[in-house]
C-alpha cells in the first residue's frame, strides 16, 4: 500500500507533459513542480496531506435553473472563480483538501452537489429526473448565472470532467480554463453502441448492472447502494488508503431522494437504453460531432485508475486545440482530487496562468 502521506517531485516527460510520482519519499513536496517546457509555475500551492480536512464550512443553497443547488464556497467573494465538479460515486468531499488550497491563493472556489446528490434538489416534483450529459452541464451554467459568475476555471473528474468538457466545448465564453481528469469525456452515443475490449468492458460492470431491473432496485436500496459504492471506491482507487469515516462523509450524499433515479438514468442514457429530453436535442447534436476544446487546458491521467486509457493522453490529444499540457499522476486512482489534492490544485493554478 502506498503511503498517501508521501509525494515526490514531478518528472518531466518532454514539452507539454509531466509525470507526478507519489511513491517513495518521506518529505512532502509540491506535487507539480514541472510545467510547460520545464518552466516554474506562476505560484506553488502549499503542500497538503490528503485527508488534512474533513468538512467544509457551512453549505449554501441557491435557486439555479431547475434546481436548488447545494454548494460549498471558500475564498474571497471577489476572487477569480474556480468551479470544482465531482463524479460518481462521489460528492463535494472529493475537493475537501483542494478547495482550501485554492482559497489560500485568492480564488473564489465553488463546489456544487450535482443533481441527485447531497442537498441539491429539483424545484418541481414534475421535472423529469434526467441525467443526460447536456442537462448536467446546463445546471452548472445556471449556477454560474445565479452566482453572477461570468467566467470560471472549470475543474473536474468523472461526471465532473464530462460536464466541464461540455461547457468548455459549447460555451467557451464561460470557461476561462479547464482541468479535466481523464481527458476528453464527452459522451458519443453512437460510439457507445460498439463493444470495447473485454478487459475494458469488465471495468464497466456497474454500468451494465444499472441497465437491469436488479441494478435499479439495488440503487433504490439504501444498504445495497452504499455497499456498491464502497466496492467501486476500492476497485478504482486501489492504492488510496482512505478510512471508513472518509467514505461515510461522501455516502451521506447518496441519501438524496433523487439519487437512484439520476444514477440509473445517467448510465442507461449513455447506452441509448433511456431517452433524454427534446429540450436538450440542440446541445446533444453539437456534442455528437465531438467538438474540439479551444480553451487553455491541463489534462490529468491517474495512473492506477482502471479507466485510464493507454498512451499518456494520446487518445484524446486532438480534441484540445488551445494551450495544452498533459500530466500523469503515478500511483493515483480514480478519485484524483481527493487522493492527490496538491497536484490537482497546482494544475488549476498553472492552467489559469497559461
Amino acid at each position: 500500500m502506498i503511503n498517501r502521506r508521501s509525494f515526490s517531485k514531478a518528472l518531466g516527460l518532454g514539452t507539454g507533459a509531466a509525470a507526478v510520482s507519489l511513491t517513495g519519499l518521506q518529505g512532502l513536496q509540491a506535487a507539480s513542480a514541472v510545467t510547460r517546457s520545464g518552466a516554474s509555475p506562476a505560484s506553488t500551492v502549499s503542500t497538503v496531506v490528503p485527508a488534512a480536512h474533513s468538512t467544509f464550512p457551512r453549505l449554501k443553497q441557491i435557486r439555479a435553473g431547475l434546481l436548488s443547488v447545494g454548494y460549498a464556497e471558500l475564498g474571497p467573494a471577489h476572487g477569480p472563480a474556480v468551479i470544482c465538479l465531482h463524479g460518481w460515486p462521489y460528492d463535494i468531499h472529493s475537493y475537501v483538501d483542494v478547495a482550501p488550497l485554492l482559497a489560500e491563493e485568492g480564488y473564489r472556489v465553488i463546489v456544487p452537489y450535482l443533481r441527485g446528490h447531497g442537498t441539491t434538489r429539483f424545484l418541481s416534483d414534475r421535472t423529469f429526473r434526467n441525467a443526460q450529459q447536456s442537462a448536467i452541464a446546463l445546471d452548472i451554467i445556471a449556477l454560474m448565472d445565479a452566482l453572477k459568475i461570468e467566467r470560471a476555471v472549470l475543474a473536474g473528474f468523472d461526471w465532473g470532467s464530462r460536464t466541464a468538457d461540455i461547457i468548455a466545448a459549447l460555451w467557451p465564453e464561460r470557461c476561462k480554463a479547464l482541468v479535466s481528469v481523464s481527458g476528453y469525456l464527452i459522451t458519443n452515443l453512437e460510439a457507445n453502441l460498439k463493444p470495447l475490449a473485454p478487459k475494458a468492458e469488465h471495468n464497466w460492470w456497474y454500468q451494465y448492472y444499472f441497465s437491469t431491473e436488479r441494478g435499479r432496485l439495488a440503487m433504490e436500496d439504501k444498504t445495497l447502494r452504499h455497499d456498491l459504492a464502497r466496492l467501486v471506491w476500492d476497485t478504482v482507487s486501489p492504492t488510496w488508503d482512505f478510512d471508513d469515516a472518509t467514505f461515510e462523509r461522501t455516502a451521506a450524499a447518496f441519501g438524496n431522494p433523487d439519487y437512484a433515479a439520476i444514477v440509473i438514468h445517467n448510465y442507461r442514457w449513455r447506452l441509448s437504453l433511456a431517452d433524454g429530453e427534446r429540450r436538450y436535442d440542440g446541445p446533444e447534436k453539437r456534442l455528437a460531432a465531438r467538438p474540439v476544446i479551444e480553451v487553455p487546458t491541463i489534462t490529468l491521467d491517474p495512473e492506477r485508475d482502471p479507466f485510464t486509457a493507454p498512451g499518456d493522453g494520446a487518445s484524446y490529444r486532438d480534441r484540445f486545440t488551445g494551450k495544452y499540457e498533459h500530466r500523469t499522476l503515478l500511483g493515483i486512482g480514480h478519485n484524483l482530487p481527493q487522493e492527490a489534492p496538491t497536484a490537482f490544485a497546482q494544475a488549476v493554478i498553472d492552467v489559469d496562468h497559461f
